[in-house]
């Protein structure tokens, strides 16, 4: 623990995840701008984020173009590697399944989310799949970020239920 400007304790290591959840956040922030479903990701590798990616399945009619999925191929790409070894990834909602399995595959040793994902969320809400490797190499940390995100999450949902839209039929509980 360390004391923040009002002598307050704070936990130095929160503080350290919420600036890179913010940067996540900003890109779920774009992906709502694009009228994506807002959720964002960002892969960091020691204090640098190398990738960055919101939700563009609806702009590039393409299932697997998940926020997680782009700020992988970013990372990659500017590692010019794709095993990402030592690197955290930062996502505003629980990863489903293909994401999940996209984050293991890089071999991402941390996993930071914001809010759970009741319908699909694989790390612990529905499947509960991140156990399933059973090699201890991905920790897990859930929560930072959490207000922000269901926020937008449930802006989105009621803006596209109050718009008639044939997406607005889901609720973000």
């Amino acid at each position: 623990m360390a004391l923040g400007p009002e002598g307050e304790d704070i936990d130095i290591l929160d503080n350290f995840h919420e600036n890179f959840m913010n940067a996540a956040l900003e890109e779920a922030e774009r992906g709502l701008r694009e009228q994506e479903v807002p959720i964002g990701a960002v892969v960091v590798q020691g204090e640098t984020i190398i990738g960055r990616g919101h939700n563009q399945v609806e702009a590039k009619a393409d299932p697997t173009a998940h926020a997680e999925i782009m700020a992988l191929r970013q990372a990659g790409s500017a590692l010019g590697e794709w095993r990402l070894t030592g690197c955290r990834i930062y996502v505003t909602v629980e990863p489903c399944l293909m994401c999940l399995g996209a984050i293991r595959l890089a071999k991402i040793s941390q996993l930071i989310y914001a809010l759970r994902e009741p319908k699909s969320g694989a790390v612990r809400s529905k499947i509960g799949a991140v156990w399933l490797w059973g090699d201890g190499k991905l920790e897990v940390i859930e929560g930072v970020g959490r207000e922000r995100s269901l926020s937008l999450l449930q802006s989105f949902f009621a803006q596209l239920r109050n718009d008639g839209s044939r997406r607005g039929t889901e609720v973000w509980p």
